[in-house]
């Protein structure tokens, strides 16, 4: 009886054991096989068992050491978490560590081993240690072990001296490994060829295990006669490659050392070599386009030779710059030297007077000059002044050099010309007198350091992108990436059969993993098989207008037209040639560096041109953000700052534009410079009997503060002028720049925006209005803080840049300077449209043009019929009859009588006055 009920209850027990395993294997089938399966009568012998085994399963002793089991392992689990999350730690922090900060750690560590090396050769050191070394370094190195310390000690003293020399590495492991091979190679041949049988105390006799294996094999196979001369061969290798000295250059690298060590005296033969480029010390001291350059003779100035060149260069600038007196100290110079040198490489521009001074000081030894004591060598220093030096005491006056001692001969320019007092200037729109006018120096602009080029936190950012990728599982890697002041851009390669769209898609992915709202993808990078994410840089870097501005003189580019905007993503320098864009929409929200760029834009212009070059008409309807402007010689009207004002100033310079036209047609040239050249070289005449002068046009720049304004003033006024401006003015010298902070399409207008090519974009507040700008979407992710998109004139996609920035000290120091060289001279007819202003009445509206002709048709025929004006003028009824109309409230016809015409109260005498009411001019 007792075993039945047992028998009842094991197969419940067994039914529930088995249906796992067939849950997971067969997920598709229907619940009833899951019953069937249950009532199988195969499983019938097991609940006897089962029942057996489940009865002890209730009487188990308790058992005390599970409980002391669970207790140590939870402990070890403990002990071994803790340990492990530290060492991740030290890890994660070792990987964050700046690249110096790792190779002075390599240097420092070089230096303790060879320290535990010397204990273990020079000294008997004691301990597991001693015979660690005595093992490893005798053993290996034979009899040469001694020298294995200072090997180590000097390669530290070489990584802590030169970091920034990691591609010379490889070079010297080479060049060390084969002169330490062919040297114990020898030694152990010179020790009579101990043999393993011989014992390993002979082998660390010898050469030790380096010297058995190099030298056993070569004399096994060739005999001790060509091994030795082999191994001397394989010597000579090592120490060619470390000296880095190839074998041409051996007599003179010989030379050189018996100079400086006084055996023998300096020979001319050697003198006039230039070192070999495989020198390390040379490519240090000597600039890349200077390597082969033979030597200058006795009688050549390098500083005269610079001075004549930039004679040549400057013989068409008008201008004097005042001489610097101030020195520049050692950070000023290494400053703009490594700035200037960036811009030259990415730029692909020569570098700066500045840079040539620098290498020329280290490399020109054979002039015997001090190039310590240069002036800071702007090129917008007079020429007179732009090299200064101190002479030795008693030292002879160099005769002039003539340009067979320049080098290579410039045969495209003619001699440099006697310099004396300029000419005086004929200054346009009113400037007259004899004036001499002075441009800025640079020095008053601040100097910024280079840039960075890398740091820990772009390798983090490396890092999360590639984490990112190999969690989603996509065939992507980062090959690289660029940095700039504001955002750095990393380069994205996808692997074969890999959609762009995948790493589109991982947007907001990738910004959750850097920790960043504001990222952009471009795909591809134009010119590039690649994707570029642009991620902002936690540490941003200010851009200074100065460093631009230094950079295009050092390019030797004088027109006066080339502006300072910043620098992109991948630390180039951006400038920008107004005459060439040549108008421009700068628009962005609040806060987003528009003013700053307009603040440059003025401030470029101030540095690089002359009154004579450049006007500038300056609408400010704010009245704040360019008071500091106000009386600089520049101006051709004070600052406006009425809306209804600048409307007017708009139709002068439409006006302007039509006599620029007007002269360039009657004497044939198709722009304003071929036209000024014309006249500075005396080709153009006036016709007999005129008395007009002919003076070369200036180029005229209108810089519109806030369009924003004027359109809410006067519309239809300002839209005109901006269409007719930006259609016809670029051959006539006019170039307009528009800036707003409420880009939408009522204030930049569909004809505003097909006729300005050229658009800079900073952050806006949404996706519509970064399209109306740039017709696509990408200012709304810009950080703001002068962070923008540049979109020049033929340009396909926009190039992202930092904007430069002018503190208010330096724009206060520029104004000063050139007000104390030049008054402004205003022209009083900027503001007023004409000497007496119409007076259209309101109720004509735009039907002036056709009010006249309807009033002299009328008044000339004598007959007033609305049917009549239909036909002659082809208007509707409705206008017809509006004209109707408006000529019967100025008593011009009489009343309506029906179908009958009109009488006419106008004799033909009378029409001129009539005409000129109507038009609100005064009676003749």
């Amino acid at each position: 009886m007792a075993s039945r009920p047992a028998a009842k209850k094991s197969p419940a027990k067994k039914t529930a054991a088995p249906t796992k395993a067939p849950a997971k294997k067969a997920a598709a089938k229907k619940a009833p096989v899951k019953k069937a399966a249950a009532k199988k009568p195969a499983p019938k012998r097991a609940p006897a068992k089962k029942a057996m085994a489940k009865k002890p399963a209730p009487k188990p002793a308790p058992n005390p050491t599970g409980g002391l089991y669970k207790l140590v392992r939870a402990l070890w689990l403990g002990v071994a978490h803790s340990v492990g999350a530290m060492f991740r730690g030290i890890g994660r922090g070792a990987k964050g560590l700046d690249p110096a900060h790792r190779k002075d750690g390599l240097a420092l560590l070089l230096l303790g081993i060879g320290l535990i090396c010397a204990a273990g050769t020079w000294s008997n050191l004691q301990g597991p240690v001693g015979d660690l070394v005595d093992m490893l370094v005798t053993g290996a190195f034979g009899r040469l072990d001694l020298l294995v310390p200072i090997l180590l000690g000097i390669i530290a003293v070489r990584l802590i001296r030169h970091p920034e020399q990691p591609e010379a590495n490889g070079r010297i492991v080479i060049g060390l490994s084969a002169l330490v091979i062919g040297v114990l190679g020898q030694v152990h041949i010179a020790c009579g060829s101990p043999a393993r049988g011989d014992g390993m105390r002979a082998i660390r006799d010898a050469g030790g295990l380096i010297g058995w294996a190099a030298a056993t094999p070569l004399s096994f196979t060739m005999t001790q006669v060509l091994a030795v001369p082999l191994l001397v061969l394989l010597t000579v290798f090592g120490l060619l490659v470390v000296t880095a000295t190839p074998v041409n250059a051996i007599p003179q690298r010989l030379h050189q050392l018996g100079v400086k060590l006084g055996v023998v005296h300096e020979d001319a033969a050697f003198a006039d070599g230039a070192p070999d480029e495989y020198d390390d010390e040379w490519r240090e001291a000597t600039p890349v386009r200077s390597r082969k350059r033979p030597a200058a003779p006795e009688s050549y100035d390098p500083e005269r030779a610079e001075e004549e060149a930039f004679a040549k260069r400057r013989k068409s600038r008008r201008s004097v710059q005042p001489a610097m007196e101030r020195p520049m100290d050692a950070v000023d110079v290494a400053a703009a030297a490594a700035a200037a040198l960036d811009g030259a490489v990415l730029h692909g521009m020569p570098p700066s007077p500045l840079v040539a001074d620098l290498t020329q000081g280290v490399s020109g030894e054979s002039s015997g000059e001090n190039s310590g004591e240069t002036s800071t060598g702007d090129r917008s220093a007079a020429v007179p002044t732009a090299r200064a030096k101190k002479a030795p005491a008693g030292a002879q006056k160099e005769p002039e050099p003539t340009p067979t001692s320049l080098g290579v001969a410039d045969l495209t320019k003619s001699a440099p010309e006697p310099r004396g007092d300029l000419p005086p200037r004929a200054e346009q729109l009113q400037l007259a007198g004899d004036i001499t006018y002075a441009l800025p120096s640079l020095d008053l602009l601040t100097r910024g350091g280079p840039g960075k080029s890398r740091s820990a936190a772009n390798d983090i950012v490396v890092e999360s992108l590639s984490t990112v990728f190999t969690e989603f599982k996509v065939d992507a890697s980062v090959t690289g990436f660029t940095r700039g002041p504001t955002v750095t851009r990393y380069e994205i390669e996808l692997g074969p059969a890999v959609k762009v769209e995948k790493i589109t898609a991982l947007a907001k992915n990738i910004a959750y993993a850097v920790a960043s709202p504001d990222v952009r993808i471009i795909s591809p990078i134009p010119g590039k098989s690649a994707v570029g994410i642009e991620i902002p840089n936690t540490d941003r870097e200010m851009v200074n207008v100065g460093d631009v501005l230094r950079l295009a003189d050092a390019a030797e580019d004088d027109h006066p037209m080339l502006v300072a905007l910043g620098k992109d993503v991948e630390g180039g320098y951006v400038m920008a040639n107004m005459a060439k864009m040549p108008h421009i929409l700068v628009a962005g929200a609040t806060g987003s560096g528009k003013s700053s760029c307009i603040n440059c834009l003025i401030t470029s212009i101030m540095m690089r041109a002359t009154p004579e070059d450049v006007r500038m008409v300056l609408v400010d309807p704010k009245r704040v953000e360019l008071t500091a402007y106000e009386g600089i010689p520049h101006l051709i009207t004070p600052i406006i700052t009425n809306p209804k004002k600048a409307a007017e100033a708009l139709q002068w310079v439409v006006r302007e534009m039509d006599l620029r036209y007007d002269d360039l047609a009657a004497f044939g040239y198709r722009h304003i410079d071929d036209f000024n050249q014309a006249v500075k070289d005396g080709k153009l005449t006036t016709p007999e009997g005129s008395e007009r002068e002919l003076k070369a046009y200036p180029y005229l720049l209108v810089i519109v503060d806030e369009l924003a304004d004027l359109m809410m003033v006067a519309p239809r006024d300002v839209e005109d002028s901006i269409v007719r401006i930006t259609q016809l003015a670029r051959a006539a010298g006019i170039h307009l720049v528009l800036a707003t902070q409420r880009p939408s399409v009522d204030v930049v207008t569909g004809l505003i925006k097909a006729n300005v090519p050229s658009r800079l974009a900073f952050a806006t507040s949404s996706l519509a209005d970064s399209r109306v700008i740039l017709d696509q979407p990408g200012a709304e992710k810009l950080i703001g803080k002068g962070d923008g998109l540049f979109l020049p004139m033929g340009a396909n996609k926009p190039t992202r840049m930092q904007g430069a920035f002018v503190i208010e000290d330096e724009i206060h120091a520029i104004v000063q300077h050139c007000k104390d060289q030049m008054a402004p001279v205003f022209r009083d007819d900027v503001t007023v449209g004409t000497k007496q202003k119409k007076e259209i009445d309101e109720d004509i509206g735009d039907d002036l043009d056709l009010l006249c002709a309807a009033v002299e048709l009328v008044v000339s025929t004598q007959f007033g019929s609305t049917s009549m004006l239909q036909r002659k003028l082809r208007v509707g009824f409705a206008k017809a009859g509006r004209l109707m109309d408006l000529m019967e409230s100025r008593n011009i016809v009489g009343p309506s009588e029906g179908s009958k015409a009109r009488d006419v109260l106008v004799k033909a005498d009378e029409l001129e006055g009539v005409l000129a009411v109507i038009r609100g001019e005064a009676h003749p």
